[in-house]
């Protein structure tokens, strides 16, 4: 009897020898949440991460203002957005939040039409489709920038987010600098008060209305239109060239000078050959990451895992039809993960 109870005991010892304690626990497990614009890169990305590291990242992809609110809230680890926080929204966080970016993307006008020809756009005959102005796929305009196209005589239903979107954002941001009519009657923002369309929630939700009406059209991520085989608009750039939307030309967008805080619009670029409407997206996160009980090892695998993202990660991109930060973007990158603290005391050595 004796030595059965000294085996039970030994046993209860060896078990509780193996519990993980609480913070290391903790550490394996971040959540996130916030844009749908990188949603598909980003999956990849943790899961990937999760394979070498065994650190779980869980994202929920609910929308560039949502994951801003939630990051205020303190009720993410990190938030995402193609949107970077506006000084209401800074204040709004009582203390810093810190910018990363960790690729660039192109928001796409894609459309449903028969035999998916490629069409051509200036950049005011796309303000004046979403401001309802125009309202026929076989309308002048149109047809006198795609002469060899056989256009339809179909009605446009246009389709646009009813979410807080970073895609709505980069999309408005550009129509703002190229319309002058759509800064007076609609603006740039994350919401908008559309003046017609029809709303669906998330890029994923916007891709699918269009594919499921004939003579839609939209804004959604590059990537939504290669999944599903949807036909992307040729657009008419600042230098007067139409460009692609592809990788190439997404890079060349951010051929600009960037502020050390990464904030910073991309939209009507000025390079020859950059697409229009191409923007970064950016997680976002305290820089004094001791708040609301949050353990020195939850802080770590966060820095950690951003690190990661902006250098090994970024081969995931291009194969995911995303374009890789360029070397300034990275530089600025390990900057700002290097101005982190808990408590006061950086997380990583410069």
């Amino acid at each position: 009897m004796k030595k059965l109870l000294c085996c039970a005991v030994l046993s209860l010892l060896m078990l509780l020898s193996y519990s993980p304690c609480p913070a290391h626990a903790e550490s394996k497990e971040l959540l996130g949440a916030g844009a749908t614009f990188p949603y598909p890169l980003y999956s990849k990305m943790f899961d990937t991460y999760y394979q070498a590291y065994k650190v779980k990242i869980n994202y929920q992809a609910i929308g560039s203002g949502g994951g801003i609110q939630q990051l205020i809230n303190k009720t993410v680890d990190f938030g995402g957005t193609d949107a970077f926080m506006n000084e209401r929204e800074m204040k709004k966080a009582e203390v810093p939040v810190l910018h990363i970016p960790t690729c660039l993307g192109a928001v796409v006008v894609t459309y449903n039409l028969p035999d998916k020809p490629k069409l051509k756009f200036t950049p005011d005959v796309i303000a004046d489709i979403f401001l309802g102005k125009i309202t026929r796929w076989d309308d002048p305009r149109i047809a006198a920038v795609n002469p060899d196209v056989k256009l339809p005589g179909m009605s446009i239903v246009v389709v646009h987010r009813s979410d807080g979107s970073g895609t709505t954002f980069i999309f408005s941001d550009y129509l703002s600098k190229v319309s002058k009519d759509w800064v007076f009657k609609v603006g740039a923002d994350k919401s908008l008060n559309w003046p017609v369309g029809l709303g669906a929630k998330g890029n994923p939700g916007v891709a699918g209305f269009i594919n499921q009406t004939p003579g839609a059209i939209g804004y959604v991520e590059l990537i939504y239109t290669t999944q599903n085989n949807m036909p992307a608009g040729i657009i008419k750039n600042k230098a007067g060239n139409f460009i692609e939307p592809n990788i190439q030309s997404t890079s060349a967008a951010a051929n600009i000078e960037m502020p050390d805080d990464t904030r910073v619009s991309l939209t009507d670029t000025a390079a020859a050959d950059g697409y229009p409407i191409s923007g970064f997206t950016w997680l976002i996160f305290y820089k004094e990451q001791k708040y609301a009980d949050r353990s020195k090892e939850k802080a770590d695998e966060l820095i950690k895992l951003l690190w990661w993202m902006i250098h090994e990660g970024q081969q995931i991109a291009e194969p995911m039809h995303y374009a890789p930060i360029p070397k300034s973007a990275v530089a600025k990158g390990e900057q700002i993960l290097q101005s982190v603290v808990y408590n006061g005391v950086p997380l990583l050595k410069k």
